[in-house]
């Protein structure tokens, strides 16, 4: 996914781009304006990253050119006195803002939000097959070889969240938030961990070298090739 950030903020920015690059974003910066604007009309993000003040103008212009544009997620950066400013924003159609100073972690995780919130829905996964594995979502059940096995909620969630992220690496932030709080439990990045280990145990024909669900080193994992 592809995310443009709009922020003349040298500092802001770097640790934008670090942050979001370590969790397998592709980002475009910009600092003001007119080449927030060229790339715009160049290039179809997943995301925008507004800042409101910026040296030629408002960020406000750049969300009314996205929406002319089509239906692209925006999130506002604003300064504390700027927040009810930010309103005119959300009026446009802007879906969340965040004030600065903010901790980046809560940036990434609203980011996340707001994706969920465009995904087009899944077709159901009726015959979903891939190598021995096959899933009947509509009765949640997950068969091996023809024979079912038995999942957790939260395995067969994490493996709903790979299947509808199938060739794509996900990083671990993105399955945390993919299985987060199901049957109200607490899953943290040791527990993830052990999830996934489960999931090979009861889906891989040989675990230690799994073939369904890959490490992608110093990345994440993901399904398939």
């Amino acid at each position: 996914m592809q995310i443009l950030i709009v922020e003349d903020d040298t500092t802001i920015a770097t640790g934008l781009e670090y942050s979001l690059q370590g969790e397998g974003f592709s980002t475009v910066l910009c600092q003001n304006i007119a080449s927030g604007s060229r790339a715009i009309e160049t290039t179809d993000f997943d995301l925008c990253l507004l800042d409101i003040t910026l040296p030629d103008g408002t960020g406000y212009e750049l969300c009314r050119q996205i929406r002319e544009k089509g239906n692209c997620p925006v999130i506002f950066l604003t300064a504390l006195e700027e927040e009810v400013n930010v309103v005119m924003g959300l009026d446009m159609g802007a879906d969340d803002y965040i004030t600065k100073p903010f901790r980046l972690r809560e940036l990434i995780s609203r980011i996340y939000s707001v994706l969920r919130r465009y995904q087009k829905p899944q077709e159901d996964l009726k015959r979903y097959k891939i190598g021995q594995i096959r899933v009947n979502k509509q009765e949640a059940k997950v068969y091996k070889n023809d024979q079912e096995v038995a999942l957790t909620a939260l395995e067969y969630r994490l493996l709903l969240t790979f299947i509808q992220n199938e060739g794509q690496v996900l990083s671990r932030a993105q399955l945390l938030e993919g299985i987060w709080d199901v049957a109200g439990d607490f899953v943290n990045d040791n527990t993830l961990t052990v999830y996934i280990k489960r999931l090979r145990d009861k889906l891989e024909e040989e675990p230690q070298k799994p073939q369904i669900i890959k490490t992608i080193r110093g990345l994440g994992y993901k399904l398939g090739d």
